[in-house]
């Protein structure tokens, strides 16, 4: 079968990619910059990746007509907080439209448990989207998550980041609203089996894990899981403004993410029923074994996808393409050069650099400026990595995105999403044997060259000894 795969290099689509060829399909991958996709090798036969943006009718036609299937995994939640309501539904119009046109005879989308009079923005947006796709002349099916557990979500990172950080917990009373979390096996399961399914045709299904459990219980579950003693003290006096700020500083999520996640998590998400389950032979697990299986995956650096690589962590509001070409003109460069002794030796090193790893010299400095980054809104050094010895393009790395990762040409290229006033690129690449380090800024008028100049006298001490420690 021909399936359209939107959301392909978000958390999900990510992970459902492998199963649907594992299965024999024939994927069509959606992105909106191919220089944001990795493909495997070993799936490349089975996979044509297009280039569509579904704010713009125009690259819809890239769309194949012959198509089978397709899954709608498309959020907006990287728009503002005013507009991205406005912008999932206009996606979702351009979709139904295009889809129309083609054989498509299933449409599977993933939204978010709505049982809830009083829906949050975030809710009632996917509310929305699943109504505009029922006036589609195919098959919709809806299946309707609540909290999602699995090693690089941003539910368990967020979880995580909390009970690692926090003995104690002053937290809002939201940590006592009920919600029905569910593994991300079993989410995919669902996905899989749903597909031209005829059973699960033009309904929507709640789904979810068997335990019913406050936040408050989640955090203290995943303390257990960690053998960690965890106290929690929920008061009335957090106001949904201050909690965002709480988690945005306290943990590696952006603000924006946590300002839509507050207001979903003051919404109770119950399944209303489970009869998916018996109609597709799903039994999912409970939230302790989801915890145990992710972390599992975190211990042994076998995180499939994560949230951070979607570019709602960071602040690219554009394709990544358009910085791919590092510039020359107008810009503030600091390059350095030094013979390499060992080619597979320094090219591990880059590639293992950020995250857990450090960057080798002056970390404090670093962590530092990733401080000051959060205290400015900016995205801050807690995003990590998603694996501690792989990288690629469109990856998150600290306060940086990957822009091209080439192991065989030994080139790698990072742009920074930090506050700055201009635009900057860090860049490794070997030439023969000899290691190219390169710094680039683009200012901004002059606080753009006043911020060069007062960081200046670090460079030095920084990338000087980040160089030396990347050969030797």
């Amino acid at each position: 079968m021909k399936i359209l795969l939107t959301g392909a290099t978000g958390y999900i689509g990510k992970r459902l990619l492998p199963m649907l060829v594992a299965q024999g399909h024939e994927i069509i991958c959606c992105v909106r910059d191919k220089n944001r996709f990795y493909c495997p090798v070993e799936f490349q036969k089975n996979v044509t990746v297009i280039e569509v943006d579904f704010l713009n009718q125009e690259t819809m036609a890239a769309i194949p007509e012959d198509i089978d299937a397709a899954y709608y995994l498309i959020h907006s939640m990287s728009g503002s907080a005013s507009n991205f309501d406005k912008l999932e539904s206009e996606s979702a119009l351009n979709f139904v439209q295009r889809l129309n046109e083609t054989t498509a005879k299933q449409v599977i989308y993933l939204s978010g448990i709505v049982n809830d009079k009083s829906l949050s923005k975030h809710l009632s947006s996917r509310k929305k989207v699943e109504e505009i796709l029922n006036t589609g002349t195919f098959s919709v099916t809806t299946l309707r998550a609540g909290i999602i557990v699995g090693s690089g979500s941003a539910s368990f990172e967020i979880i995580r980041d909390l009970v690692n950080k926090l003995p104690i917990m002053i937290t809002p009373k939201w940590l006592n609203t009920k919600c029905q979390p569910i593994a991300i096996p079993d989410v995919l399961e669902f996905l899989s089996k749903s597909l031209l399914n005829p059973v699960t045709y033009n309904q929507s299904f709640d789904i979810g894990g068997p335990d019913i459990l406050t936040y408050k219980e989640m955090l203290l579950g995943f303390a257990e899981a960690k053998k960690l003693k965890r106290w929690i003290f929920t008061v009335p006096i957090m106001t949904p403004k201050l909690s965002s700020y709480w988690l945005y500083f306290v943990t590696s999520t952006s603000y924006r993410l946590a300002s839509a996640l507050v207001s979903s998590m003051k919404v109770e998400v119950v399944c209303s029923d489970n009869r998916i389950n018996d109609l597709l032979g799903v039994a999912p697990m409970t939230y302790k074994q989801a915890l145990s299986r992710a972390l599992i995956k975190v211990d042994e650096d076998k995180v499939a996808s994560s949230w951070k690589d979607s570019l709602i962590s960071g602040r690219f509001s554009s394709n990544m393409s358009d910085y791919l070409k590092v510039p020359k003109k107008d810009c503030f460069i600091d390059r350095r050069k030094m013979e390499i002794i060992d080619r597979d030796f320094t090219i591990n090193r880059i590639w293992s650099i950020g995250g857990e790893t450090g960057w080798y010299y002056g970390d404090w400095l670093w962590d530092l400026r990733g401080f000051i980054d959060k205290l400015y809104g900016g995205v801050g050094s807690r995003r990590g990595r998603t694996n501690r010895h792989e990288i690629h393009s469109g990856d998150a790395l600290d306060f940086w995105r990957v822009l091209y990762a080439n192991k065989e040409e030994g080139k790698l290229i990072l742009f920074a999403e930090m506050k700055l006033p201009g635009e900057a690129w860090l860049e490794f690449k070997i030439i023969g044997n000899t290691l190219y380090q390169s710094a680039t800024f683009r200012p901004e008028g002059i606080w753009g060259k006043l911020y060069w100049y007062s960081v200046l006298p670090f460079h030095g001490f920084i990338f000087n000894g980040m160089l030396q420690k990347l050969i030797k």
